[in-house]
């Protein structure tokens, strides 16, 4: 890959890799078994990336999106749902960073920092791709406070976040402009956790639903304008849409990886199958979608962290590498025979984990109208 990382992206980029390769990697099996790991992420909060991108005023590292988009691969190579769980609490962290008042970044930003989780609110049982047609409402009341009922389906973090950032309605009227974001702690009253879902894949990752039952917030949860959380929402799913990129490039790079090692060591008619074409090109495609792969995401990565909108190149670079990343893992699944669909050898579980990158931050169709709608603005 041609990109340039500077000498402390390339220090990143190293200890990220360390990290997951040492301590993450040995446990993917057991958390693909067992689910979230919090004594895993004790060790991850004693490394510090998790303070990457809070500015230095809060307590973080005050980097950006290049250095997130780095971490994030090299959990992912490592095991995915680890990786989601820290890009989740980003997107969040930089929707603070934007769009909160002084008041809320001395609260929340520093907590980050130390390691505190978030979680987004988006998407709800009846309304996932149509985001607008939410139902979850907050009702204003005289003294400013907000009454919140409704409910959130396949929230991430959710069972284990100390923060909260929940879109719902303030203007029923207005569909897409009457909805509002919301800063909520863990355990305030009326904040109930659904029961954990017993997903496909991404299976360390923490994933419940949420229900709101008459929960009370004060004025000051109002995250930025009343009106806005979709805009907000919206220019979130960019950041979102660049980190799905990362750990698709990251669980397609380990597929390749293991197809790789399995092809040179297996064995057939006299010789090891890496030597024959029907192997050695799909090594051949791998190689050249992970690469494609790598320079669409710090691409997006690096536009992003410019200050411009960048909904066009996160939507195709998450669209290419998470389609390509399905067939990277079909393919080392191929390679490895009957092997491959025994969870011995863990590539069926890269299979299961990149299916949701085809599915979350919005779905690949959803990519696509993006995609054509920028194109023909």
């Amino acid at each position: 890959m041609s990109y340039k990382f500077t000498e402390e992206q390339l220090a990143i980029r190293d200890l990220a890799r360390s990290f997951a390769q040492k301590e993450v990697e040995p446990l993917s099996r057991d958390m693909d078994e067992h689910g979230w790991n919090a004594a895993l992420y004790e060790k991850y909060k004693a490394v510090g990336l998790q303070a990457t991108p809070v500015p230095e005023a809060y307590g973080g590292a005050g980097l950006g999106d290049i250095e997130c988009a780095i971490i994030t691969q090299e959990l992912a190579r490592a095991d995915a749902g680890f990786a989601m769980a820290s890009e989740i609490s980003w997107v969040c962290t930089d929707m603070i960073i934007r769009h909160g008042s002084d008041a809320q970044k001395q609260k929340y930003l520093p907590g980050i920092a130390e390691g505190k989780l978030c979680a987004f609110g988006l998407t709800e049982p009846d309304c996932g791709s149509d985001a607008a047609g939410m139902r979850t409402r907050a009702k204003k009341q005289a003294d400013g406070s907000y009454v919140v009922n409704g409910s959130k389906a396949w929230i991430t973090n959710s069972g284990i976040a100390d923060y909260y950032v929940i879109m719902a309605v303030t203007d029923p009227d207005k569909r897409a402009k009457g909805i509002s974001a919301f800063l909520v702690d863990a355990g305030t009253p009326g904040l109930l956790i659904n029961k954990e879902e017993d997903k496909m894949g991404m299976r360390s990752s923490d994933t419940h639903g949420l229900t709101f039952d008459d929960m009370k917030l004060p004025p000051d949860a109002l995250l930025g304008e009343e009106g806005m959380g979709f805009v907000y929402a919206m220019e979130g799913l960019d950041g979102g849409r660049i980190s799905c990129t990362a750990i698709s490039t990251g669980i397609a790079q380990h597929a390749m990886a293991l197809a790789m090692k399995y092809a040179k060591e297996r064995a057939a008619f006299g010789k090891p199958i890496a030597k024959f074409q029907a192997i050695a090109f799909k090594l051949a495609n791998m190689a050249m979608y992970t690469d494609a792969m790598e320079l669409m995401l710090y691409d997006a990565a690096e536009l992003k962290s410019t200050g411009v909108r960048c909904s066009r190149q996160a939507a195709e670079a998450k669209l290419f590498a998470s389609t390509h990343a399905t067939q990277i893992c079909l393919d080392a699944i191929q390679i490895f025979g009957g092997n491959g669909y025994s969870k011995e050898y863990h590539v069926e579980q890269l299979l299961r984990d990149n299916k949701l990158m085809e599915i979350g931050e919005g779905t690949n169709e959803v990519q696509r109208i993006v995609i054509s709608g920028a194109l023909l603005k």
